[in-house]
């Protein structure tokens, strides 16, 4: 038997546990961490593993949720509470923490620091008229993080994806559906007056092995939806790379910039299209890796993901306990 997973664990100890059984039972294991599958991603790999820009010194990365992702997925949605779920960096940037780990060239963290919390979306924040559903609140249309606005208006323009499906997962989306879902359900809460607690915006300091830096920045309060940007400063270059297909490399000595593009190669009746096309490419090399029983097709199997997930736990706990976490050590 042999899994791909979207969920790993929300403890150090059992994600420990399972990497374990998974290796005493002889078990392939695949973590949908997707973003390692984006062809953009492959190609920066690539890039830096050819001496594009020498060696990596420093790692920036951004994630802008978004503001109304934010509010459907993080305020009103499933992953709002952390009891409920788990915090934020875990449930939305575990992918993010991953790839600065890969980038890193798998070395090992040696410490981090952490700042963040929850901005905005507080019950402080609340218009004195607002009431508790924006379907009946006066001043809705002054907000923009109304849920008729990122709900019902879509409906009306015929759009009935996502995020509009998650509101009537049991049902088709319309008109009547929507509202109804809306004046009873958790969808249609007002953001100030909701049961939320997890981090709006929150920043990462890491130092790797052999003093590589990075810096990861996630922010809800957003235009863009999860349109990453990276820039990578090596020693002799510098990457930059702001979602899409193409990776830009500046040389130093040339003091030229080139263009890279990264194709994805997905076929045009297949329907996870998702990621960039990411979607595709992981689930094609797990079952390639099943089919031929070579795991090392997997790009984001278990000892690797648990390292970048103890990476998340120990940012985590340098952000609640403010202070620098030294990372593996017994005491700090």
């Amino acid at each position: 038997m042999h899994a791909c997973v979207c969920v790993f664990q929300v403890t150090a100890a059992d994600c420990s546990e399972i990497v374990s059984a998974c290796a005493q039972s002889a078990v392939m294991l695949a973590v949908c961490h997707v973003l390692r599958y984006d062809p953009a991603v492959r190609k920066i790999k690539e890039l830096i593993g050819c001496g594009a820009i020498g060696d990596v010194v420093h790692i920036q990365h951004l994630e802008p949720v978004g503001f109304y992702h934010f509010a459907h997925s993080f305020v009103r949605g499933n992953w709002r509470n952390e009891e409920e779920s788990s915090f934020s960096l875990l449930a939305k940037s575990c992918h993010d923490l991953d790839l600065i780990h890969h980038w890193a060239g798998g070395r090992r963290c040696i410490k981090v620091s952490s700042f963040g919390s929850l901005s905005h979306f507080t019950k402080e924040n609340k218009p004195p008229e607002a009431t508790e559903r924006c379907l009946d609140c006066p001043v809705e249309g002054s907000c923009p993080y109304s849920a008729s606005k990122i709900y019902l208006d879509r409906v009306k323009q015929g759009a009935v994806g996502w995020p509009v499906s998650v509101v009537c997962p049991s049902s088709i989306p319309d008109i009547e559906s929507v509202t109804e879902a809306l004046r009873t359900g958790p969808y249609g809460r007002c953001v100030y007056q909701c049961d939320n607690d997890v981090c709006s915006n929150q920043v990462v300091n890491m130092e790797f092995e052999g003093g590589v830096t990075a810096a990861f920045s996630m922010v809800a309060f957003t235009e863009e939806i999860c349109n990453r940007k990276t820039t990578i400063h090596g020693s002799k270059g510098e990457l930059c790379w702001n979602g899409g297909s193409q990776v830009q490399v500046f040389d130093f000595l040339s003091q030229r910039t080139t263009q890279h593009n990264a194709e994805s190669k997905v076929p045009g009746n297949f329907s996870l299209v998702g990621h960039g096309g990411a979607d595709y490419h992981l689930i094609d090399s797990f079952i390639s890796a099943v089919a031929c029983g070579d795991p090392s097709l997997i790009r984001s199997g278990p000892e690797e993901t648990l390292s970048s997930h103890r990476l998340v736990f120990e940012a985590e706990r340098a952000r609640r306990e403010s202070r620098v976490v030294f990372c593996g050590a017994e005491e700090d």
